[in-house]
């Protein structure tokens, strides 16, 4: 058994090393053919119409006898061939349409780049009888990301086309920044909003280095180059400068999203506190209690709605990766190295 356990350690250390090796060619890989061909991925658009319509038919499926389910299934598809054509037929009469766009955020935003090029591409088609909806999921990050992130919103509402933004989960700091660029926001009765706040955590080792004599040099020309550092010795007046440089970036994330909803108590908000559904929607954070999915299939109702959503490509190398990585974390589980 010993000799079975160092065997299968040795493999797994063996794999270990390989992955990393394809990682790193990967790396250079995909710099390589970035910069030889640019931009990767394309744009699907699915008509969530359908999807729901194919989920009513499997409710329909199971519960119906065979002859009544064929019956409404002609009935349904007779509908809506005669729908379609009187829609083109009057073309001024045509639905109104709902583009849905997802942005799950990370502490750097770095799904930004995505959400330019879904919201360009709307922005060639949506009507001011339109209206875009976001499925915003983020608890914030950087400022520079989310701020671009909300200007990208921006653009929505300056062609006149109404946004709605919904958050079943959370949008706190940058992400309540992003939504609060909507028409109306929508939350579900257990999201997390607000903390309209600034933070910033800065280790330092001064100290540590100091006790094993080593120094640390910082030169800077230009008195606030640099306020904190992790390695040299901090000052008060760097101290001072930098929570001065908070409480910029603070007033600016309140002038923001004030000038987006004026009908907020700024000095009752602007505390770096986060607020649930309802107790949000008492501080005027939110317009209404609802999830995504409610109100989408209320919209389906009504109008065409259809998801955006862009795809990067994968590229051979990055899928055997995913694939070598999938097949040492099984193996690892299975010899008990997945435990806890």
């Amino acid at each position: 058994m010993e000799y079975l356990y160092e065997y299968l350690m040795f493999l797994a250390q063996a794999v270990t090393v390989v992955v990393a090796i394809m990682l790193i060619l990967s790396a250079v890989t995909s710099l390589s053919l970035k910069r030889q061909h640019g931009e990767h991925g394309h744009l699907e658009v699915r008509k969530l119409n359908d999807s729901l319509q194919q989920l009513k038919d499997g409710v329909r499926h199971a519960m119906l006898d065979p002859a009544s389910f064929k019956k409404q299934h002609k009935a349904d598809t007779k509908a809506a061939k005669r729908e379609a054509k009187a829609s083109r037929k009057h073309s001024d009469q045509a639905k109104n349409r709902t583009f849905v766009v997802d942005f799950k955020g990370d502490l750097q935003a770095s799904r930004v780049d995505h959400l330019r090029t879904e919201i360009t591409a709307i922005l060639t088609m949506a009507e001011k009888d339109d209206e875009v909806v976001v499925r915003l999921e983020s608890p914030g990050g950087a400022v520079h990301g989310y701020g671009l992130a909300a200007s990208q919103l921006d653009r929505i509402r300056q062609h006149d086309v109404p946004l709605v933004v919904a958050v079943d989960k959370v949008a706190a700091s940058g992400g309540y920044l992003m939504a609060a660029v909507a028409n109306k926001i929508l939350a579900a009765p257990f999201a997390v909003l607000g903390s309209i706040g600034v933070i910033a955590q800065i280790p330092n080792v001064h100290r540590l280095l100091k006790k094993h004599d080593v120094d640390v040099e910082i030169l800077t020309a230009g008195k606030y180059k640099r306020t904190l550092t992790v390695l040299g010795e901090n000052t008060e007046e760097g101290r001072a400068k930098f929570l001065e440089e908070l409480e910029e970036v603070h007033s600016l994330f309140q002038e923001f999203v004030g000038s987006r909803r004026p009908q907020l108590n700024m000095d009752e908000v602007a505390t770096g506190e986060a607020w649930y559904g309802q107790r949000a929607i008492d501080r005027a954070l939110v317009d209404e209690i609802s999830t995504s999915d409610e109100y989408l299939t209320q919209a389906c109702a009504e109008r065409d709605v259809f998801e955006v959503q862009w795809v990067e490509h994968k590229k051979p190398i990055e899928r055997l990766l995913a694939y070598a990585e999938g097949t040492l974390g099984r193996m690892l589980e299975k010899i008990g190295f997945g435990q806890r």
